[in-house]
């Protein structure tokens, strides 16, 4: 397995202001905690979120520059047994996620939580026509990833999860 590698961030992209970013932070923490509550079930379930339509997972890992545990609620999308696939797309912002640094400089240090089961696991960047073809089925099923790409000039990593024996 390939180790997770990051593409040139991009010159141009979306941007969001300190305010917005401030309220997205607050609802994400309480999105994080009902999820935790509700043992990964219900509205918070793995498998969508209701309000919303989409795959809901909690991607832990270990902040690049603190060292400090991190958790963000994102897609994830089921790809065969033991495997999910995460985009970085950052809303389509020049620059790559926070938690996907954390994953390139501690890759040994990336858990899973797929409803109430948290797993370890290990990242792999899909590249060329697997991303391509990846990617694509992401856009199908959540319409709002196919625009990202429009929005910057980066390319947008896909990373495959797969769970770690033992």
């Amino acid at each position: 397995m390939a180790p997770i590698q990051a593409s040139p961030e991009g010159t141009y992209g979306t941007k969001t202001r300190r305010w917005v970013r401030k309220l997205i932070d607050s609802l994400a923490r309480r999105q994080i905690d009902s999820y935790r509550r509700a043992g990964g079930t219900g509205t918070y379930g793995p498998r969508r979120v209701k309000w919303l339509n989409r795959p809901l997972v909690l991607l832990i890992t270990k902040g690049a520059r603190s060292g400090l545990e991190r958790t963000v609620a994102i897609n994830g999308f089921a790809d065969g047994d033991d495997a999910w696939l995460v985009v970085a797309s950052n809303g389509g912002s020049a620059h790559h996620p926070a938690w996907f640094k954390n994953m390139i400089q501690h890759p040994d240090d990336v858990w899973l939580q797929v409803g109430a089961r948290k797993v370890r696991v290990r990242g792999e960047s899909l590249t060329g026509a697997e991303r391509d073809e990846a990617y694509g089925r992401i856009a199908n099923t959540i319409t709002l990833y196919a625009g990202y790409p429009k929005k910057t000039d980066r390319e947008i990593p896909v990373v495959r999860l797969t769970r770690v024996a033992g």
